[in-house]
C-alpha cells in the first residue's frame, strides 16, 4: 500500500466478514424453516429471521464498498486520508447502528418494509454516517495530487447511493404510494449507482491487476457508466405490479430492464478483454479469479436471469415468488459480494505485507462457494417455477404449494452447505493474513513495477 491511512480499510472488511457470516446464518435458519423444521420460531420468527438476512446482505456489502473507497481513494489521489480518526468514528458508529437494527429485528422493532425495515430513527443515524463518509472521501480526493476517471466514478456511486437513499426516508400513510417510492432506492441501488461503485472498482482492479494502460480501462468504463444509467433507470418500471400506475410503466420497464445484460455482458468482454491484452504477470491470482467471476458471474445472475423473467409477460407470474430468489441470490452474488471479496483479496497482502496469493485454502475457498451458488440458484429455480405453475396457474393455496416445495429446500440446504465451507476457508485465508502494519507501506509500488512477461 502506498499510504499508512488505507489501513481503515481492514475494519470495513472485518466486519465485512463478520455480517457475512451471520447472514449465511440466519439463511440456513430460513431454508430449515422452509421444510419445516422451524424449532427456533418462538426465539427468531420467520419475519425476523428474513429481515436480519436481506439486511445484513445490504449492510455487509455497504461495509465492503466502504473499505474499497478507503483502500482505493487515497491511491488514486496519490494522497493520505483527510482524517483517520473520522474515518474510524464512521466505521464505530456505522457498526454500532448495524448492530442495533439487528437487535430491534428480534424484538419487533422495524417497519416491514422488505430492504428497508431498519426503523426510521436509525435511517437518519444511517444517513448521517454516509454523510461522514462522503465528506472524508471528497476532501481526500480535492487535497489529492490526482483526480482519476476511476476514483470520480467509484465515488459517483457512492454518491448517489446516497441520495437514492432518501426518498426511502420519506413517510407516505398510503402504503401503495410508498411501495411505488421504495422501489426509486431498492432497484436504483441494485441496477443503477451500485453498478458504478462495481464499475470504479472492477476498473481499479484491472488497472492493478493486468497492466493495461489506465487510458484503455476508463474509456470502457465510459461505456459502462452509459449503458448502466440508459437501462437501469428505466427499467424500474419492471417491478410496479399491482400498484397502481399506468400500464405503460411496465411496458417501459420490461424492454429497458431486458437491456441490462448489455451493461453486464460489457463489463465481462471489458475484464476478459483487458486481462488477455494485460503484460503483466500478477503473483495475486486469487484477486484474478475474484475480479474476472464478478464479471462473469454477474452476467449469468444478473444479466441472463434477469431477463429471464424481467418481461411483462413473464413477470405477471414470476413476481413475488421463489424465481425472484434465484435471480437475486446469483445476482448479487457475482456483481457485488464476488467484487468486495475481490478487493479484499487484492488489498489484503499490501495492508499486511504477508503474500498469501496462490494457496490451497484460497483456491478452494473460491471453487466452492462458486459452485455452492449455482447449486443455491438452481435449486431456487427448480422451486420457484414449481411454486409459479401451482398457485399462478392451478391455483393452489399459498401454504399448500410451499408443502409441496419441500423437497427443493433440502437440495438448497445440500448447496449452501458447500457454499457456507468455501466462505470459511476465505475467512480463515482473511484472519491468516492478520493485521495491517506500517512495514507493508510500498508493497504497491513493487506490484506496479512487475515486468512483463
Amino acid at each position: 500500500m502506498k499510504f499508512k491511512s488505507q489501513k481503515v480499510a481492514y475494519y470495513f472488511f472485518a466486519l465485512s466478514m463478520l455480517l457475512l457470516s451471520l447472514q449465511i446464518v440466519y439463511g440456513f435458519i430460513m431454508a430449515f424453516a422452509h421444510m419445516g423444521f422451524d424449532g427456533l420460531h418462538e426465539w427468531i420468527p420467520f419475519n425476523a429471521a428474513t429481515a436480519t438476512h436481506k439486511n445484513l446482505l445490504v449492510v455487509w456489502i455497504l461495509s465492503g464498498f466502504m473499505g474499497a473507497g478507503y483502500f482505493i481513494i487515497p491511491d488514486e489521489s496519490d494522497t493520505e486520508l483527510w482524517s483517520v480518526p473520522l474515518a474510524l468514528l464512521q466505521f464505530y458508529s456505522f457498526a454500532i447502528v448495524g448492530v442495533i437494527a439487528v437487535v430491534g429485528f428480534h424484538v419487533g422493532w422495524f417497519e416491514g418494509r422488505k430492504f428497508l425495515e431498519i426503523p426510521r430513527p436509525l435511517d437518519y443515524l444511517v444517513a448521517l454516517n454516509v454523510i461522514l463518509f462522503l465528506v472524508i472521501l471528497l476532501m481526500t480526493m480535492f487535497k489529492g495530487k490526482k483526480r482519476t476517471t476511476t476514483a470520480w466514478v467509484l465515488t459517483s456511486g457512492l454518491v448517489f447511493a446516497a441520495l437514492l437513499y432518501l426518498p426511502g426516508m420519506i413517510w407516505f400513510d398510503n402504503h401503495t404510494v410508498d411501495s411505488f417510492f421504495r422501489w426509486w432506492v431498492v432497484h436504483l441501488w441494485v441496477e443503477g449507482v451500485w453498478e458504478l461503485i462495481m464499475g470504479g472498482i472492477l476498473a481499479y482492479l484491472l488497472i492493478k491487476l493486468t497492466g493495461v494502460d489506465r487510458e484503455v480501462i476508463e474509456k470502457w468504463l465510459y461505456v459502462i457508466v452509459g449503458l448502466t444509467f440508459l437501462s437501469g433507470i428505466l427499467g424500474t418500471g419492471h417491478h410496479y405490479y399491482f400498484i397502481g400506475v399506468p400500464k405503460y410503466w411496465l411496458i417501459v420497464g420490461g424492454i429497458f430492464s431486458a437491456l441490462e445484460p448489455l451493461a453486464f455482458l460489457g463489463m465481462t468482454l471489458f475484464a476478459i478483454q483487458m486481462y488477455r491484452k494485460g503484460n503483466k504477470k500478477h503473483p495475486n491470482k486469487l484477486a484474478i479469479y475474484w475480479t474476472l467471476s464478478t464479471a462473469i458471474v454477474a452476467f449469468l445472475g444478473a444479466g441472463l436471469l434477469g431477463l429471464a423473467h424481467t418481461l411483462p409477460g413473464v413477470n405477471l407470474y414470476t413476481h413475488g415468488t421463489l424465481v425472484t430468489a434465484m435471480h437475486g441470490h446469483l445476482a448479487f452474488w457475482g456483481a457485488y459480494a464476488s467484487l468486495v471479496l475481490a478487493i479484499i483479496s487484492y488489498s489484503m497482502p499490501l495492508m499486511t505485507g504477508r503474500k498469501i496469493y496462490d494457496n490451497s485454502i484460497g483456491h478452494m475457498a473460491f471453487w466452492f462457494s462458486n459452485i455452492g451458488m449455482i447449486g443455491m440458484t438452481m435449486a431456487f429455480a427448480a422451486a420457484g417455477v414449481a411454486q409459479v405453475y401451482m398457485e399462478r396457474i392451478v391455483g393452489l393455496d399459498f401454504m399448500q404449494a410451499q408443502l409441496e416445495i419441500e423437497p427443493h429446500f433440502f437440495v438448497l440446504i445440500i448447496a449452501a452447505t458447500v457454499f457456507s465451507i468455501g466462505i470459511t476457508l476465505f475467512i480463515i485465508n482473511f484472519i491468516k493474513f492478520g493485521v495491517p502494519v506500517d512495514e507493508a507501506i510500498g508493497e504497491g509500488e513493487e506490484f506496479s513495477a512487475l515486468q512483463t512477461s
